[in-house]
């Protein structure tokens, strides 16, 4: 049963090696965590036009890992899609990557698959009014194997903090370096993608390592038709910044994402009804010289 699952995930230091020591546990809402292979087929012409040959090809790992964001628990995970690690609790894009060993548990039955070489491929994040800050790590990884643990040694407990929504922050968009904040936004959503993909080699069905592409930022906003100014930034290829920071209800906690640099490359305004007219914005975000980076994270001090 789902209700009697449970993720937990423990940092490698060798590509593809469970380390010895406690696994994490990872809070989740759902997961699709799975080990595919490729199927080799023969090519030989049979008089009874049947199939001899089926042969099962290159391993390999994914899916996806959906959460309520959320301080402290996630932060593993943060680094592994920016390629990066906090310092003085600032989280650039970077050029490092991180892989886990992710073990997923059926209690009822006693059986855990766990995940080696793990490392988060993209991340998208969505913002809007009544729901909670909702993430989306898509995996990717090198292979899988299925146990039955005697006795199941109980990961370390999550740390018990409140999810992040959408109410318990602030929004600001404007001239780069210094964005003003506004109240007009009604949805954000961005993805990071890493392209990771496995390096497979001739003796070997599971990749010895995985390569990745640049750090690709885009997003959608969607904010009231209240004025020119959004949409003049996209005529005018104006360069804006934007400014989101998330807490939870004890406003300790605030995450903030910076886009230091975005060019907004539409700005749809329909009419679907009676109601207030939005305007629909994609932008992709682009390397700041000042900031050092097109996409950077501050955490709670």
């Amino acid at each position: 049963q789902g209700s009697r699952s449970s993720l937990s995930f423990v940092t490698e230091a060798t590509f593809g090696t469970t380390p010895a020591g406690s696994f994490a546990n990872l809070p989740f809402s759902t997961h699709s965590l799975n080990l595919t292979k490729d199927i080799l087929a023969g090519t030989d012409i049979q008089a009874d036009r049947m199939s001899r040959v089926n042969r099962q090809g290159n391993r390999q790992v994914g899916g996806d890992i959906v959460v309520d964001l959320r301080d402290g628990d996630y932060d593993l995970l943060l680094e592994s899609a920016m390629l990066g690690a906090f310092a003085t609790n600032v989280l650039k894009v970077g050029v490092a990557p991180k892989f886990f060993s992710i073990e997923d548990y059926a209690a009822d039955i006693n059986q855990a698959r766990t995940f080696t070489g793990m490392s988060v491929s993209s991340m998208a994040i969505s913002l809007a009014p009544n729901q909670m800050v909702t993430t989306t790590f898509g995996m990717v990884g090198k292979d899988m194997t299925i146990t039955q643990p005697s006795p199941y040694v109980d990961p370390t407990a999550a740390s018990g903090a409140q999810p992040f929504d959408a109410y318990s922050g602030d929004i600001s968009i404007g001239t780069v370096g210094s964005p003003s904040a506004v109240a007009i936004v009604t949805a954000l959503d961005f993805t990071l993608n890493n392209s990771y993909a496995p390096t497979f080699v001739i003796g070997d069905d599971s990749a010895p390592s995985l390569e990745y592409g640049r750090a690709e930022v885009e997003g959608t906003m969607t904010a009231y038709f209240e004025n020119a100014d959004l949409i003049n930034r996209f005529l005018n290829e104006t360069e804006t910044a934007i400014r989101v920071s998330v807490d939870d209800p004890t406003g300790a906690n605030e995450y903030i994402f910076d886009f230091p640099k975005v060019k907004i490359n539409s700005a749809d305004v329909g009419v679907d009804g009676p109601t207030s007219r939005m305007i629909t914005m994609s932008f992709v975000a682009l390397y700041d010289s000042v900031m050092g980076t097109n996409l950077q994270i501050t955490r709670p001090t």
